[in-house]
């Protein structure tokens, strides 16, 4: 990284069997991190992460409770890879969701066995709360958030017992929608009529809906007692799309507040890149594993490139 950097770092979905393996072999430093992760972590996922990182199985590794803590691991071997023993100029950092957590530790506001901590409690609590209420998402494309509201409206319209609300706006026409599995598969049949085209997602439950408030509650718990340093460049906030703030408060409380809202309340990742895209200027880089974000910036702004760091080069 030789001029200006903006990091990207990727949420839940994009893991895969032998994600940060590469990474590993080539640079000592991410092996470093795995096997601290290792350590942290022991065997409280059923294996040791590196392992399931990159050998699986899919079933396993594609679980809430452990996808989430390998993506935050992936990303930050990759990042510590690719800086070495370099001072890059990073002007800002930006993750989807889970990868949000990664933004705040590459920002120094997280150490990173905090954050991993987290993670895996997060990952968890997530589970729970999905086992617990049955729910599901569906994607929504060519919607805008107007259309997506009316259908949420539509589908829980009399029906108190429903929950259906957006869950994603992840780029111009590409929005996700959570709640109840029956609300679920009312908004898939609606949403043909309303000329949309709608898919239920491989996802355990209804997330950043108000069926994952079990989880929010053991996460402002778990963050409580973590502490939490003001980052020494802008992170953008899921929840606001702008960069956290400690507003009129503190800086630690206000970050925490939108960590557990983020669990509940849409994820505005469409704003994030907005805001990126007006604000900063730098060369764009995505975090191991996989290429989601670039796609997703390419949708928000033709003008930004991403290189996307799955592998290295």
């Amino acid at each position: 990284m030789t001029e200006p950097a903006v990091i990207l770092c990727p949420g839940q979905g994009a893991q895969r069997v032998g994600m940060g393996r590469a990474w590993f072999d080539a640079a000592p430093i991410a092996a470093q991190t795995f096997g601290a992760a290792d350590r942290i972590l022991n065997t409280a996922l059923g294996g040791h992460l590196s392992d399931l990182c990159f050998s699986g199985p899919a079933d396993r590794l594609n679980s809430t409770r452990i996808a989430q803590p390998a993506l935050y691991v992936s990303a930050v071997a990759s990042f510590q890879a690719l800086v070495g023993d370099d001072e890059p100029t990073i002007v800002a950092a930006a993750g989807l969701s889970l990868g949000e957590y990664t933004a705040l530790h590459i920002a120094g506001a997280l150490s990173f066995e905090d954050g991993l901590r987290l993670v895996a409690l997060r990952g968890q609590a997530m589970q729970d709360a999905a086992d617990a209420l049955p729910g599901g998402m569906v994607a929504l494309i060519g919607a805008d958030e107007a259309q997506a509201r009316d259908l949420c409206a539509r589908v829980t319209v009399g029906r108190p017992d429903l929950v259906l609300v957006p869950a994603n706006f992840n780029a111009p026409g590409q929005i996700v929608i959570s709640g109840s599995a029956e609300a679920c598969d009312r908004a898939v049949e609606l949403a043909v009529g309303a000329g949309l085209r709608a898919s239920r997602l491989p996802v355990a439950g209804a997330f950043h809906s108000p069926l994952m408030k079990p989880a929010a509650d053991r996460l402002a718990e778990a963050l409580a007692g973590v502490p939490i340093a003001e980052p020494r460049l802008p992170v953008l906030s899921n929840v606001t799309g702008e960069p956290h703030t400690g507003g009129a408060g503190d800086f630690a409380d206000s970050v925490r507040a939108a960590l557990v809202a983020q669990l509940t309340r849409p994820v505005r990742w469409d704003e994030c890149g907005r805001w990126l895209a007006a604000n900063v200027q730098g060369a764009y880089h995505e975090l191991a594993p996989g290429k989601t974000l670039a796609g997703l910036m390419r949708r928000i702004d033709r003008s930004i490139k991403v290189i996307s760091h799955d592998e290295p080069t």
